[in-house]
């Protein structure tokens, strides 16, 4: 169906100028609050299961203040909180936020207006001086204001499960080169500078820590720790954020992890240590054996060890095995080490001091483990344990009163996290210099900046405190949700329609030939992707969720050693591609892929520290190697989508930091290798580009805006004015530049019609936060700004020439540019246009209709891979979102090819 600019400006039209600039204004909402049908992404948990969703609205329907009640498929009230996180401008809902309690899933759920239901026992938080307990009607938890203990004890029922929960990390003070070994290790652990109760319940409970890793006055490694409770959950999930604090070339990591005490209460007999690998595969030991002995317990006392439940007294067992028992090793300390994607290996010892034993090894383990007895114990689990290796779970002492539990984020068997850059400079000590290196290996290299100072990584780790040792079947299903964590999800239509996302996506549709050859076309190259991350081995601590960039035809491998052809670090918005995949299809696959992308792209390629911080790293052999750092890959629309759908803090946090980062201009000149006349920046008049600098700035202060977050004025006003600014330049988007004022968040009166245009300038999500600001803002001079922009790109030159007084030299990129033209027909009503954005879909300079869409077999590399030369990921990216949205402009205006 044609979405015409009568219907999407229908809307706006009953709402004054007035109301619509003021996000908190009432909201008129006549029409009734609709239901949602919510289903499991993966499908329904076997067992019970907690998640937190998002839900969008349509503008002007849902009021700021409207409740919402949750029932499950069999007609049952479900326990929920909720919250809104974000609202349209005429102060009507546009996004909220719910959680569910602990408890047997349901198939399906409706969400709707309503009261909800409370828990049977909610989350009660109880803020004191020094600390804040926790309870979830099944355990409680004391949380630490300072020292190292973020959590300093768990209970179950009265019984202590565990306590001494803090960080650790090792610190290494160089990276041995040689097979001598050296290199001095130094411990710290977490010390606590503030702790904030951000939910209280009743549902739901969200406790940050903020801190960093110290020892005697030294510090490094800057944390934020979110814990996670749900009413009548058994469990604490931990979303761990640090920060390297380092320039790379000094204070390595050689370990950093989550550590805790577990009280030993049984007898070792009675201890067990429990490890699941693949699938539901899993170690299963006692701390002291009583199975495979020269004599015989009987067959009772053994079944009852192996299911993990209390053995009878000794005193009816065969005596030949009780009077003999101390001569049984305790087997007290265990670690489960993957240094490699594929590869594990289980260790065990009687105590620190004496031998390890090899247990065992396998491919992939699920990341979870336990140590504990039959009067209950601790299981832990690591998200993404295998793909982001060195990553290793270790148990100590469970021969003692106290078992230590770490898990490792990164493995101190590892070795240290070498951060260091790649190469010693080359001699590109000038700019000249460092374009011809660009110009050869696609590297924009620059002395100094090849620095991980200000990176990040976000891990999400799970602890439950259990009564009893649980069984091989519960630990399997524990094992699963540390995997995959269940997560409710709407249904596409409700994705769609409401158009929070600027009304370019529509769903899956295979009811016309050329349509179903698209169709085919797209999910081709996103199999094609998930399958290159399995054979190519794209995993590991900093590198999981990126894709790369190029592929080298001659070495039949993607150009990993090849400077900018490396890892893509956003460039050419794959991540809005899959985003928007998944909006219109709602695939699981698709889903997880995207949010690995964001966890990566949005923390290890942007910087969260130092003077870059809101900057992000261009692609390149290292994340953090290239020296262009710019607002293009930091963009707050990659995030927005996972935090919307998920209300991860986390996103929220990445979302916020962005606000301010037009400032960043101070410290940095994105073009300053190619300037041809002198600049100095001055917060009165920095030089921003209208294309990937601005698109940037203006995604952060919309989300700021309608977050209502602390800056939301300053946001908002600095959103419309750089608009307003943007729209008075004779030639608006097509004058390239401008000088903004910081004070007053607008851009200096221009008078020349000036032309500057790059392929780049609208594909780093500048399509889509127009789409979005056009949508929600009444101001027509931008609009026909922009839509000037979007009908011009692909135009001719003498087109473009009448119109704006000169051509824009060669460009490409032009099937990427299609969704403008496409985007331009829709907003005129004009099918000229909507026919031009098919020929330039089709004949484009990307992906044509009569590739082979099809990929080969290798077996000539070192392991067997699939490979499909034409396919690079600029072009993936772009053929992705010129689809999707031509489609959801155009799509009942299409062609055969």
């Amino acid at each position: 169906m044609e979405i015409t600019r009568r219907q999407i400006l229908a809307g706006m039209a009953a709402v004054p100028v007035a109301s619509l600039l003021d996000p908190r204004t009432a909201a008129a909402v006549p029409a009734a609050v609709p239901e949602v049908k919510l289903t499991w992404l993966e499908g329904r948990p076997e067992t019970a299961a907690v998640t937190t969703w998002g839900t969008p609205w349509p503008r002007g329907v849902v009021g700021a203040d409207q409740t919402f009640a949750l029932t499950a498929a069999d007609g049952s009230a479900v326990p929920m909180q909720s919250w809104p996180t974000a609202y349209w401008p005429d102060g009507s809902l546009k996004w909220s936020a719910h959680a569910i309690a602990a408890g047997t899933p349901a198939h399906t759920y409706t969400l709707g207006p309503g009261t909800p239901a409370a828990p049977a026992h909610g989350v009660t938080v109880k803020n004191e001086k020094n600390y804040v307990d926790v309870d979830t009607g099944v355990i409680k938890a004391r949380i630490r204001k300072d020292g190292p203990e973020l959590i300093s004890q768990i209970w179950r029922g009265g019984v202590e499960i565990a306590r001494k929960g803090r960080l650790v990390s090792l610190k290494q003070d160089k990276i041995e080169d040689d097979e001598e070994k050296s290199a001095e290790r130094e411990r710290l652990e977490s010390d606590i500078t503030g702790v904030k109760v951000e939910q209280a319940g009743p549902v739901r409970a969200v406790v940050r820590i903020d801190g960093r890793h110290g020892k005697d006055g030294e510090a490094w490694l800057p944390f934020t720790v979110r814990l996670y409770f749900y009413a009548d959950a058994e469990n604490i999930r931990m979303v761990h954020t640090f920060v390297y604090d380092r320039d790379g070339q000094r204070d390595y990591i050689a370990g950093l992890g989550v550590r805790f005490r577990v009280p030993m209460r049984d007898a070792a007999y009675d201890r067990h240590v429990r490890f699941v690998g693949e699938g539901h595969g899993m170690l299963a030991e006692a701390v002291k054996g009583i199975t495979g002995l020269r004599r015989d317990p009987g067959a009772v006392v053994r079944s009852a060890q192996v299911a993990g439940t209390k053995l009878p007294d000794p005193a009816t067992w065969d005596q030949r095995v009780t009077t003999r028992l101390q001569y049984i090793p305790e087997w007290g300390d265990y670690t489960l080490s993957q240094l490699t994607s594929d590869g594990f290996t289980v260790k065990k010892r009687t105590a620190k001091g004496y031998g390890w034993i090899p247990v065992d090894q396998g491919k992939r383990a699920s990341g979870l483990g336990y140590v504990g007895g039959v009067s209950g114990g601790l299981a832990f689990g690591l998200r993404d344990f295998w793909q982001r290796h060195p990553a290793q779970l270790d148990i100590r002492g469970a021969a003692t009163e106290e078992a230590e539990v770490t898990v490792w984020l990164w493995s101190p068997e590892a070795g240290a996290m070498d951060t260091r850059f790649y190469h010693g400079g080359m001699g590109q000590d000038t700019y000249p210099e460092q374009l011809e290196g660009l110009n050869i290996t696609y590297e924009d290299y620059e002395p100094g900046f090849g620095t991980p100072y200000g990176i990040a990584r976000t891990s999400e780790l799970t602890f439950w405190a259990l009564a009893a040792t649980p069984t091989a079947e519960r630990l399997g299903s524990m094992a699963d949700q540390v995997r995959t964590p269940p997560q409710l999800i709407n249904p596409v239509d409700q994705l769609v329609t409401t158009k929070v996302f600027g009304g370019l996506v529509t769903p899956v549709d295979r009811s016309h030939p050329a349509k179903q050859a698209i169709e085919d076309h797209l999910d081709f190259l996103f199999d094609f992707y998930r399958g290159q991350v399995e054979q190519r081995h794209w995993y590991g601590f900093w590198d999981y969720g990126d894709i790369m960039h190029t592929y080298d035809e001659d070495r039949l491998v993607w150009r990993y050693d090849v400077g900018g052809y490396a890892w893509d670090n956003s460039e050419l918005s794959p991540d809005l591609w899959l985003w928007y995949a998944f909006l219109r299809s709602g695939r699981a696959d698709i889903f997880r892929f995207a949010e690995a992308m964001t966890r990566h792209t949005g923390e290890v390629d942007v910087y969260h520290l130092g003077q870059w911080a809101g900057l992000g790293t261009r692609h390149g052999v290292q994340h953090w190697a290239d020296s262009a750092k710019q607002q293009r890959i930091s963009t707050a629309i990659y995030r927005r989508f996972y935090y919307y759908l998920t209300a991860d803090e986390r996103t929220g946090d990445l979302l916020s930091e962005l606000v301010d980062s037009d400032r960043t201009f101070l410290v940095l000149d994105p073009i300053r290798k190619i300037r041809t006349e002198p600049y100095t920046p001055d917060p009165r008049a920095l030089s921003i580009g209208l294309g990937t600098d601005w698109s940037g700035l203006a995604a952060a202060w919309l989300t700021e805006w309608e977050r209502q977050g602390p800056k939301a004025a300053t946001a908002k006003a600095k959103l419309l004015g750089t608009m307003e600014t943007i729209a008075a330049m004779p030639n608006g988007f097509v004058t390239g530049g401008g000088l903004y004022d910081l004070e007053t968040g607008r851009f200096a009166p221009v008078t020349a019609k000036t032309v500057s245009v790059s392929h780049l300038s609208a594909m780093f999500g500048q399509v889509e936060i127009c789409a979005e600001v056009i949508d929600l803002v009444d101001m027509p001079a931008f609009e026909a700004a922009w839509l000037q922009y979007c009908r011009l790109y692909n135009a001719t030159r003498a087109e473009q020439t009448a119109e704006v007084g000169a051509h824009f030299g060669n460009l490409i990129l032009r099937q990427g540019h299609a969704r403008l033209t496409a985007y331009a027909a829709v907003r005129l009503n004009s099918n000229d246009l909507a026919a031009r954005a098919w020929r330039e879909f089709y004949t484009g300079d990307g992906y044509g209709p009569n590739l082979p869409w099809t990929a080969e077999p290798i077996t000539s590399t070192l392991n067997p891979t699939q490979s499909a030369k034409w396919v690079s990921t600029n072009t993936t990216a772009l053929y992705g979102l010129a689809a999707i949205q031509t489609l959801a402009l155009v799509g009942d205006q299409i062609v055969n090819p």
